[in-house]
């Protein structure tokens, strides 16, 4: 079962090559799968340096990342559907499929799965959370249409 997902899409982006809002809804039920009912995501669409300065401020890292993660922090008793912020920087998306041989596409929906799920608790940090992770990533975007997101793609 998938869960019904509303995405708010903020877009602070000169970028012409987003997706659309149907497909980022989508992509990040797919990630919420049957975890919940319903779920809220806020996404924030931005260009590099809106994208370098949040990841300073919240990560204290120098340049801008592909996506960042807030988690909403409400207490449990409220039983809202807002799963948290993400913030994307197009970009950095754009470039980064090109340098990976991704369709742009397929690693938009491939951040939004990343992001969605970061929200829900799910990390990277240790070697068995990232495997863990990482595996779920990749189901979820089989189950999507699209490869292996960490599979290697050989220069031709």
């Amino acid at each position: 079962m998938t869960a019904q997902v509303h995405v708010d899409i903020q877009v602070a982006s000169d970028s012409k090559q987003l997706p659309e809002s149907s497909d980022i809804e989508c992509w990040a039920a797919a990630a919420v799968g049957g975890n919940r009912d319903e779920a809220e995501v806020s996404l924030r669409i931005v260009d590099l340096e809106e994208g370098a300065e949040l990841n300073f401020q919240w990560r204290q890292k120098e340049g801008p990342t592909n996506v960042l993660s807030f988690p909403s922090d409400l207490p449990e008793e409220l039983n809202l559907p807002l799963l948290g912020d993400l913030v994307i920087c197009a970009p950095v998306v754009e470039r980064e499929a090109k340098e990976q041989g991704k369709t742009l596409t397929s690693h938009w929906a491939h951040m939004i799965v990343h992001g969605t799920l970061h929200l829900q608790g799910y990390d990277h940090i240790q070697d068995d959370e990232a495997e863990e992770m990482e595996a779920l990533e990749t189901s979820i975007m089989q189950t999507l249409g699209f490869d292996d997101p960490y599979q290697v793609r050989e220069e031709i």
